[in-house]
């Protein structure tokens, strides 16, 4: 994550990095510089290569436009980067969005303190500006980076936790158990279930009913556009797993046409090993019936028979949802991470870079 002090007399110099336009040697200094950041953030998990890296970075968004800017020192090294993503201009509800920038970025152990951070947090500050942007949110998880979001004056506002389950430890009776009372003929509910993808034709019609349980969960104190599914990023995200492979999963019980409970997973080639649960929810009127569990189940169950190398699930949940982390717990998951959201605003960013480094110490290429 960002971090700085008064930055000391060492020449650095700042250039806006284009994917599409970027030179040979811009991008061997990016791949370089995000693969040691990954390698300190996530020390000892699977790293994607250099070229799913640039693939991933080179793909079009369609709803979303990335900003990215890099530090270099004196001798042309990359020792700082952050990333700015904002909702494009024209998509459904732009307005909505239009307050908003995420943030992400980082300077690597051996260039802290140095004034690397407050330069990127400069650019951060003069996009936000230009585009009128008020609320910049940053997710983070290493002790350091809590620290100094604090310091800069940002504001945590929501905590989250990655946990993970290794699938040695299930026990298959309460799994069977749960799905076969999900499933009982007295709740009346259909299954159904994709495996490896899902028909563009049946995703449009899920678009609303799983925005809608999306947009009911819970999120504290965060302010931010509507929380939702949109048909666009999935034939983003389905095109990306085409040319890596990978499988997306999504187990529903439907009330007629109605969604009253949802699983949702995806597998890929870069972890073979494991599996990511994504959203898990039940519609209000049908909670406490234990569906949270029976779709669980069902997707357990699934992803195994597809994917018997599997041995571990990953899922990321609120510390404020007591309901699902209880479930989780009864499975088997464990804390990994724990996460947090903090949001800045302009004013609170001017006011901290005030009494940082002058511009004027700023060298730009």
């Amino acid at each position: 994550m960002l971090e700085s002090r008064a930055a000391d007399a060492r020449p650095f110099s700042i250039f806006h990095f284009d994917p599409q336009q970027a030179s040979a040697e811009e991008w061997a200094q990016a791949l370089a510089f995000w693969r040691l950041r990954s390698e300190e953030d996530h020390p000892g998990e699977p790293q994607p290569d250099d070229a799913h890296t640039a693939q991933n970075v080179r793909q079009h968004t369609p709803l979303h436009v990335v900003h990215r800017v890099f530090v270099r020192d004196a001798q042309g090294l990359v020792v700082g980067s952050i990333s700015m993503g904002v909702r494009r201009e024209g998509t459904p509800d732009y307005e909505a969005f239009e307050p908003f920038i995420n943030v992400w970025g980082g300077v690597p152990q051996s260039h802290r303190r140095q004034g690397v951070g407050s330069l990127l947090l400069r650019e951060l500050l003069a996009l936000m500006d230009a585009q009128g942007k008020t609320t910049a949110t940053f997710n983070v998880h290493l002790p350091e980076s809590h620290a100094f979001l604090a310091t800069i004056g940002a504001t945590e506002k929501h905590r989250s936790m990655e946990n993970r389950m290794a699938f040695a430890g299930l026990d298959e009776e309460a799994l069977a158990r749960w799905r076969a009372d999900a499933l009982a003929p007295a709740h009346g509910l259909r299954l159904e279930i994709h495996a490896g993808r899902v028909p563009f034709e049946r995703l449009a019609t899920l678009m609303a009913p799983l925005s809608a349980l999306l947009e009911d969960a819970p999120t504290t104190g965060l302010s931010r556009p509507p929380m939702r599914y949109e048909l666009e990023d999935f034939r983003a995200w389905y095109a990306e797993i085409d040319r890596r492979g990978g499988e997306h999963f999504l187990v529903l019980l439907l009330d007629g046409d109605e969604v009253a409970a949802v699983c949702d997973a995806s597998w890929n080639r870069l972890y073979p090993d494991r599996m990511f649960q994504r959203l898990t929810a039940v519609a209000r009127r049908w909670r406490g019936k234990g569906l949270a569990k029976g779709v669980k189940a069902v997707m357990l169950q699934l992803v195994r028979e597809r994917h018997p190398e599997v041995v571990m699930a990953v899922t990321q949940n609120a510390e404020v949802n007591a309901p699902m982390l209880a479930i989780n717990r009864r499975l088997g998951f464990a804390p990994h991470r724990h996460d947090a959201a903090y949001q800045i605003g302009t004013e609170s960013l001017r006011a901290f870079l005030s009494t940082r480094s002058p511009a004027s110490r700023e060298a730009r290429a």
